[in-house]
């Protein structure tokens, strides 16, 4: 591997000033909206193929295309990895991972805080790699450098204590004293999904090098550039070159060979997939996370402020166009604002403004790939066929780009709709009334999936009892899902088939360790001393353990 890449700096040198076509997009139904004429001005050659060279690949490797979402440009010919080179990058980290492990925890933790300063340092070139690569607007792309940079906070800050030794209480005080170490896994497996490929790599990176593990990363194809760029950032602040590896190839090929290798894995993206992980990982005796699917629902109670519920669903619904695991898919509203929460939302919705230039004037962006705008479309005109009602959006915008779509509503949705029960991953919502608490967390547990969640009220107590009835590893109150993602120092995950494990706070860099307990013995074995009988030691024993029960000993 080499990372004698273009700097960002030169990379910045070299592109043609600020994102062309400067103009905002118009709204949802509006006329022609502001598009992007070229990557290249933004995506040097050069700078994309020194990226390309920290891939671990052999010589002749085949290569895929990789396309812009916002202009249909090829981004890069990127080199598949054979499971070969997957073999190669696990023997490479883990010939590095002792060293890096056998530094101290402040050291490892200074790394991540230099590359905290250098995401923000090299801020506008990362953003335009991330809009280019996945079509997401710029301001839900700055959401992703904003995860990261407060993961890699948290984590520099806080990993000497989640990893420091704990004493624990001996089976005799003062005669017994224990202890638990935390050892890194080893070399960790990551595999990530192509919608977040700044923030999830990022949060799921940082704790496992931090504890002292190495990586082998395999990226989506779709958005290696940007984890190549993060790697590159880590490789500047002091991470030795070999501690991260990065991988590429189809998920079928080159993931199911991470697995084979890898001491742990994380792994995010669909349930499908997650289950063949989870099921791969088992058959080795090896740990994952899995972070899955959802079909996330909102609900707005007879109280809730109505303007400040209608800009949460904007939010909840309609960023990163929908593709992001923790995005509302369902709205539900008590009767008595059915109403006026739709008709603002509609209003809202319907100007909201599509555009792909490289910069914030537009609200929302496009799919990220043709796969997506057919699924989402897909999910459309089967409600529709079936009697639900589009009351904003349902329809393609090739005059902003190919893979536009506008933000859609939906009523009248039932069971018999694709759209009801399945996760859309798109900028499509449907919209529900209720009557009573009791119907509509019934209705919003009425899916196998259980990701994320909102409730809109002013009564606080009345939000933390409904929040501790839905079935959702995250629910957020009077925000869409940024309070509960963004506060990293708290584990997020999901339920049912939402996936394992957590991701963020204690848990999310627990995961990558072994726990080791280490019981010293003194004074006094355990077992008869001083020519006691057995019987004679079992009854002291048992009153030793009923006086520490009654004195409250833990």
């Amino acid at each position: 591997m080499t990372t004698s890449g273009v700097t960002p700096q030169a990379a910045q040198s070299q592109a043609a000033g600020g994102g062309p076509g400067a103009g905002a997009g118009t709204g949802a139904n509006g006329g022609p909206a502001a598009r992007l004429d070229s990557i290249r001005p933004h995506l040097p050659r050069e700078f994309v193929a020194r990226l390309v060279e920290d891939v671990v690949v052999g010589s002749k490797a085949a290569s895929t295309p990789i396309h812009a979402p916002l202009t249909g440009e090829v981004i890069v010919d990127l080199p598949q990895s054979a499971p070969g080179d997957v073999r190669l990058a696990f023997q490479k980290a883990r010939a590095a991972q002792p060293a890096w492990a056998a530094r101290p925890v402040r050291e490892r933790a200074a790394v991540l805080r230099r590359m905290h300063d250098l995401l923000f340092d090299n801020e506008p070139h990362l953003l335009n790699l991330v809009q280019i690569e996945t079509g997401k607007a710029r301001l839900h792309a700055y959401e992703e450098l904003a995860g990261s940079a407060a993961a890699l906070r948290h984590y520099a800050a806080a990993a000497a204590g989640y990893l420091k030794d704990r004493h624990r209480p001996g089976i005799l005080p003062g005669l017994t004293k224990v202890s638990e170490v935390r050892h890194p896994k080893g070399v960790v497996g990551l595999i990530t999904p192509w919608n977040y490929p700044l923030a999830l790599v990022v949060m799921d990176i940082a704790p496992a090098l931090v504890a002292g593990n190495a990586v082998v990363h395999k990226p989506d194809n779709a958005t290696t550039l940007t984890a190549l760029y993060v790697r590159q950032f880590a490789v500047r602040a002091g991470l030795p070159e070999d501690v991260w590896q990065i991988v590429t190839g189809e998920g079928p090929v080159t993931g199911p060979a991470v697995v084979d290798h890898a001491d742990y894995v994380a792994f995010t993206g669909s349930t499908r997939t997650g289950r063949q992980v989870a099921q791969q990982a088992a058959g080795r005796l090896i740990g994952c996370s899995l972070e899955l699917g959802g079909k996330n629902s909102m609900v707005v109670f007879d109280d809730a402020d109505v303007e400040k519920a209608v800009q949460g669903a904007l939010r909840g619904c309609f960023s990163s166009a929908g593709q992001l695991c923790v995005s509302f898919e369902r709205i539900y509203v008590h009767y008595s604002l059915y109403d006026q929460f739709v008709e603002r939302f509609v209003t809202e919705t319907k100007a909201m403004r599509l555009g792909g230039a490289l910069d914030y004037s537009a609200e929302i962006g496009s799919l990220a790939s043709t796969k997506q705008l057919e699924a989402v479309t897909l999910h459309v005109e089967d409600a529709r066929a079936k009697g639900a009602k589009v009351l904003a959006g349902g329809r393609r915008r090739p005059d902003i780009g190919s893979l536009f779509y506008e933000p859609t509503i939906l009523s009248g949705v039932t069971p018999a709709m694709s759209v009801y029960g399945e996760e859309t991953f798109g900028p499509v919502v449907s919209v529900y009334g209720f009557k009573n608490e009791a119907e509509v967390l019934e209705l919003a547990n009425d899916t196998p999936y259980g990701l994320n969640a909102a409730v809109w009220t002013r009564d606080t107590k009345r939000a933390r009892e409904a929040a501790l009835r839905l079935h959702s590893g995250m629910v957020n109150v009077n925000e869409a899902y940024a309070a509960a993602f963004g506060s990293v120092g708290a584990a997020i995950g999901g339920m049912g088939d939402s996936g394992l494990g957590r991701r963020n706070g204690v848990e999310g860099i627990h995961r990558y360790t072994e726990v080791q307990t280490i019981a010293r013995q003194t004074v006094l074995p355990l077992a008869p001393w001083f020519g006691f009988s057995a019987e004679r030691y079992t009854k002291q024993l048992s009153f030793s353990l009923r006086l520490l029960k009654r004195l409250g000993m833990k």
